[in-house]
């Protein structure tokens, strides 16, 4: 955490927003649709279930086929990392907000190193924590599977019953990126730069229904979904170097308590730590 603000209301009508989150529609009767993320109309990801007690998810869907960058701010996202009040005053979270829904939006400004992580290898979450805690999927029998590498970037203990984990995860997977560029910002990033990449985020908390499995604690998934920075943030993968990532929380999208969101600054703030088990009562 580099720094935050207060919330603000940013974005536009959502008819006019080339990103929301939406509900998938069902006929009556048929319960509650899948959690969406929709990008100029298609759907983009499917998200953690309304239940809250389903594991945590973010679901790559097939028509989720293009990145959302500015070409008005790459030259103000590059170079010198500029702070958060200056990305305020150069216009260029308003820049960003134009492309989301009307809501509550809390602004971060965190510097991460983010980890390429192929689903099913060393280090997925899906078939590693998530596993632990919720076991395998009981009709498939296999772990939850997001259709898309991601970045993993930073976890910690919320407290003795929760722990963070953060995800980084581009619109299209990053075999989709330009080579030539993706070199530009490695070079540049070799000499000292730590440029700007940009995410509109959601928080999932979620929690097993029972206290059967082996691990039974809440997982806070801290999701950022890349606007902008697709070929500086595998750069910074492939090089071990930090990016600075401005994230804008959209706190009405994600399933965590108003009072959540309103300590998650504090919580990302920490060092980044292993988790230590902890055993929460059981339900029921």
């Amino acid at each position: 955490m580099i720094h935050s603000s207060a919330p603000r209301r940013l974005g536009v009508p959502a008819p006019q927003a080339r990103l929301r989150f939406e509900e998938e529609q069902r006929g009556a009767g048929g319960g509650p649709g899948r959690r969406l993320l929709v990008v100029d109309g298609d759907p983009a990801f499917e998200l953690s279930n309304w239940c809250g007690t389903c594991p945590f998810l973010f679901r790559r869907l097939e028509t989720a086929c293009q990145t959302l960058s500015l070409e008005t701010a790459r030259d103000r996202l590059t170079g010198t990392p500029p702070g958060l009040d200056a990305l305020v005053a150069d216009g260029v979270i308003d820049a960003f907000a134009a492309l989301l829904p009307e809501g509550d939006y809390l602004p971060m400004l965190l510097q991460v190193e983010p980890r390429l992580t192929v689903p099913g290898r060393d280090g997925d979450y899906f078939s590693g924590e998530q596993v632990d805690t919720w076991g395998l999927d009981q009709f498939w029998g296999l772990p939850e599977y997001p259709h898309t590498p991601y970045y993993r970037t930073f976890e910690t203990a919320v407290d003795a019953f929760a722990h963070l984990y953060e995800f980084v995860v581009p619109l299209v997977p990053p075999t989709w990126n330009e080579r030539q560029r993706v070199a530009e910002y490695a070079e540049l990033m070799g000499g000292g730069a730590v440029p700007t990449a940009v995410a509109v985020s959601t928080l999932d908390v979620c929690e097993p229904a029972s206290g059967s499995a082996a691990d039974h604690y809440r997982h806070w998934g801290l999701t950022h979904f890349l606007l902008d920075g697709h070929h500086k943030t595998e750069a910074a993968a492939v090089t071990g170097r930090p990016v600075r990532l401005l994230s804008l929380l959209a706190l009405g999208a994600g399933l965590a308590a108003t009072e959540d969101c309103a300590v998650l600054p504090t919580v990302r703030a920490r060092h980044d730590s292993p988790r230590t088990p902890a055993r929460l009562p059981t339900h029921g």
